[in-house]
């Protein structure tokens, strides 16, 4: 196995600011050097995705290598985002974990159906948070090949 860590940036969406800090501080904590963007609901994330408005530049909109999705967000929630995404050929391809607080049976079988990569139900706890984001980053960033990394040893 490959230990060596991919460096791809991570775009989360996700509404509550605790949530967003508390994440980039278990990244750290869990002493990862990826680049960690956020936006704040299922709007946001598709102007980000597809350039638009305040993203309309690449050097402030990067594609991301993995997303981290909240199912539970204004304006339009993760759930129509990621249909959206799922749906279109140029982003299907990037992956999406949701990490949200539901652990309801519905949103899970209905996120797989959309297409979601991985359901995780979000950790009570800051140390839980960051051993999930150690796994994550273990899985997605050390075991599995990405698309777009033809070539890369």
């Amino acid at each position: 196995m490959d230990t060596k860590a991919k460096s791809i940036i991570i775009l989360m969406a996700d509404d509550d600011e605790d949530d967003r800090l508390m994440t980039k501080e278990a990244l750290e904590e869990a002493r990862l050097a990826n680049e960690l963007r956020f936006v704040v609901d299922g709007e946001e994330l598709l102007d980000y995705l597809y350039r638009r408005g305040k993203y309309m530049s690449p050097v402030d909109s990067p594609r991301p290598g993995l997303i981290l999705l909240d199912l539970n967000m204004p304006k339009k929630d993760g759930r129509e985002a990621l249909r959206e995404i799922k749906a279109d050929p140029d982003l299907r391809r990037i992956p999406i974990v949701v990490m949200t607080t539901s652990q309801a049976e519905v949103d899970i079988y209905r996120s797989y159906d959309l297409g979601v990569n991985s359901f995780i139900t979000k950790p009570v706890s800051f140390d839980g948070l960051v051993y999930v984001v150690t796994m994550l980053a273990q899985y997605w960033f050390q075991i599995v090949r990405l698309p777009g990394e033809e070539g890369e040893n």
